[in-house]
């Protein structure tokens, strides 16, 4: 067999399909967020996006101060054409 436990998957400069900043969402991956994500939503880059799918053509963003009942911030979903790119390279956890 060549593939063994001990080795790491392969990092790729491309960002996920989707992703969460919520710790709650099953999209949420910290590894991810903390190399930062840039998103171009309309040909403008937003600051505030809280959960982006590339393929289905939209963002989630906070809909003002509004709560849900359970504290979360409400959102709302826009559509159109989303772009998303990593800010900051990947670590290179072998030069510790």
């Amino acid at each position: 067999m060549t593939d063994t436990p001990d080795t790491p998957a392969p990092v790729t400069d491309t960002p996920p399909d989707r992703l969460s900043t919520n710790p709650r969402s099953p999209h949420f991956d910290m590894d991810v967020l903390q190399r930062g994500i840039g998103i171009r939503f309309k040909d403008r880059v937003r600051n505030d996006v809280e959960e982006y799918s590339i393929s289905e053509g939209w963002i989630r963003v906070a809909a003002g101060k509004t709560k849900d009942r359970h504290g979360q911030p409400l959102t709302i979903k826009l559509s159109g054409p989303v772009e998303a790119w990593f800010e900051n390279p990947p670590q290179d956890d072998s030069a510790e």
